[in-house]
This record gives C-alpha cells, structure tokens and sequence, in this order.
C-alpha cells in the first residue's frame, strides 16, 4: 500500500472521528496540529503518510462548507446528514483533492476513494461514492 492511500485512509480515520467528538476545527491550526499529532500516536500513523494525511485533514476543514455544497449538488437526492459519516468524509477528501491538488488528477482520487470504501464503509458505498464523485467531477469548469 502507497504512502499516499495510508495519508488518506489516516485523513479519513481523524474526520470520521471528528464528526463525533469534535477535537478540532480549521479556525485553530495549532489545536488541529496538536489534535492529529495525538492521533497519529495513538492509531500508529505511518510517520511517512502524516504529512500528506494533515494537508488533506486541514484542505477538508478550511473548505467543508464548499467541498459539502460540491457533494449536495452532485448527490441531489441525498441528504448529506443522511450519508454514512465514512461515505461522507471519503467523499470530503476526494473532492478536496480533486479542487485544490493539482498534483492528483480527478480520476486518481475518485479511484482512491472507491478502492478505500472498498476496504472502510459498507457494500454499496464503493458504487455510491464512484457515482457521486464522478457527477462532482463532471460539474467542475
């Protein structure tokens, strides 16, 4: 497994939990970076992968009212509160790098998100999230 796939599959662990019991938003990097290196230790995160892993967990937080707004529209007939929480992170963390990583092509993190599914959320999500991110990816400019 890619140092890359353990960054997103840690990025994804920290938002789910974060959804639950918040330890830390984007309007405090400090307490975010303390949040994730407390994480990282307790959840042995690879030390390669927690680079990549924060810059998505901080990219998801500073943009989630965007990136949340970006999954509604693609998902018309959902809720976002009624997808599962690891659906909805997968989806947060394939669309933040789909909109701000010019180094991961859209494809790539669509594929990312799906084969994560694969292994994280329930029989159906890999179809789901495939569906969703490739209607975001299609509304893009």
């Amino acid at each position: 497994m890619g140092t890359r796939r353990k960054s997103r599959e840690a990025a994804l662990q920290f938002l789910y939990q974060n959804d639950f019991v918040k330890v830390a938003d984007a309007g405090d990097d400090l307490e975010l970076v303390e949040s994730f290196q407390l994480f990282c230790l307790l959840y042995q995160v690879n030390k390669k992968a927690r680079p990549y892993a924060l810059e998505l967990i901080q990219g998801v937080l500073a943009g989630i009212e965007k990136i949340d707004e970006l999954i509604r529209s693609a998902g018309s007939q959902w809720r976002l509160s009624r997808i599962a929480p690891t659906d909805r992170n997968l989806m947060r963390i394939a669309v933040f790098e789909m909109s701000q990583m010019d180094d991961v092509p859209p494809q790539v993190a669509i594929n990312e998100a799906v084969e994560i599914a694969k292994r994280f959320a329930g029989d159906e999500s890999p179809r789901f999230i495939n569906g969703v991110l490739d209607a975001v990816k299609n509304n893009f400019p």
